[in-house]
C-alpha cells in the first residue's frame, strides 16, 4: 500500500509539472489519467502490480 501510494504521487507531481511546463497540454493529460484509471480495472492490473512490486523489491536490495 505505501509503495503504491508514494508511485501515484510521484506521478501525479511530475504530471503537474509536465503540465505546468507545458511539456504536456491538458487534453493529452488527461487521456493519459483515463488510460490509467482503465488500465487498473483490466485484467492486466495485476501482472502490472506484481512487476512493480517486484521492481521496487530489486531496487530495496541494491546495497550501494
Amino acid at each position: 500500500m505505501a509503495i503504491s501510494l508514494s508511485v501515484v504521487l510521484l506521478l501525479a507531481v511530475v504530471l503537474v509539472v509536465l503540465i505546468r511546463g507545458k511539456s504536456l497540454k491538458a487534453g493529452p493529460a488527461v487521456v493519459a489519467v483515463l488510460f490509467g484509471f482503465f488500465l487498473a480495472s483490466t485484467g492486466m492490473a495485476d501482472d502490472i502490480q506484481r512487476f512493480l512490486n517486484s521492481l521496487a523489491s530489486t531496487l530495496n536490495n541494491i546495497q550501494f
